[in-house]
């Protein structure tokens, strides 16, 4: 298996050929990227850098041209880091389930730019969340308007053949792994799968159980960890700081013959937060290796 570690784990003010320079020091095989709405969002961080330096302004958006996003893959290859995979928070402020049709429409147009800057950026899997349930839309509507929206996006991956992963995550919505696979097998597409993330299902459930419902499925994986003492949104937690039973996770991992990425997704240290990426980076070993 793989390290890897998604953009959010350095402060917002950290620049991606910062991420990238501070990763590959630290012993990781990727760097996860994530797709902004605009460039606007970084008009303060592109204050704080250089503009001698084009490197230091480039940002992952959606008004990105491509010419830009190549010049990310460049960097990277320079690096010698790779861009397994593109995540993004948009999907909670365009959710594929709206009741307005606009925002849906939104939603797949980002799905689709993703797709595009997966193939130009050199990865092979995009990061989606399905939908979100809440008192305004219903269980069986959003479940009936994500697995239309996948139906059609799934033509899109499979043109530009970059795999969507469709996340596990805190949205009450398809919360149990035979759920999460029946919906995936609707799908029906080689290029629609699953992005496994660890920590986000451990408050309810067990990860290995789900590992072994999903198996093939599994496209990308996203590791954190969670204290169950806790048990809200303040309980994820840096690895092995929580209660996941990490010999019994790669132990799962391997008997679906997953042997991907491991991608670390973490809230950055308020203080010194190179130090996050470096004790990330050991504990992955400490995993992997476990």
């Amino acid at each position: 298996m793989k390290k890897g570690v998604n953009a959010w784990c350095f402060p917002g003010n950290v620049t991606i050929r910062q991420c990238m320079e501070v990763a590959s020091k630290a012993g990781f095989d990727g760097l996860e990227l994530n797709l902004n709405e605009s460039k606007s969002e970084f008009a303060s961080k592109e204050a704080t850098v250089s503009k001698t330096d084009l490197y230091d302004v480039l940002v992952l958006s959606m008004e990105s041209p491509t010419e830009e996003i190549q010049l990310i893959k460049e960097m990277a290859e320079q690096y010698k880091i790779d861009i397994p995979s593109v995540s993004t928070d948009l999907f909670w402020k365009y959710p594929l389930t709206s009741n307005d049709t606009n925002v849906r429409t939104k939603a797949m147009e980002i799905v689709k730019k993703m797709i595009d800057s997966a193939k130009i950026l050199g990865a092979d899997t995009v990061l989606v969340v399905p939908g979100l349930v809440d008192e305004e839309v219903s269980y069986k509507t959003a479940y009936d308007r994500s697995l239309e929206c996948f139906l059609e996006l799934r033509k899109y991956a499979e043109e530009k053949e970059i795999h969507i992963g469709v996340e596990n995550v805190w949205n009450k919505f398809l919360m149990s792994p035979l759920e999460m696979r029946s919906f995936i097998d609707k799908i029906n597409s080689p290029f629609v799968g699953t992005y496994f993330d660890v920590g986000n299902v451990l408050n309810f459930s067990y990860p290995e159980y789900w590992i072994e419902i999903l198996s093939d499925t599994i496209r990308k994986v996203h590791v954190k960890d969670f204290k169950t003492s806790i048990g809200n949104i303040t309980g994820f937690t840096s690895l092995l700081e929580g209660d996941v039973n990490w010999i019994k996770v790669i132990e799962a991992f391997r008997k679906v013959g997953y042997d991907g990425y491991l991608t670390a997704e973490l809230t950055p240290y308020r203080l010194f937060p190179e130090e996050l990426i470096i004790s990330t980076s050991k504990a992955l070993d400490k995993i992997i290796h476990s």
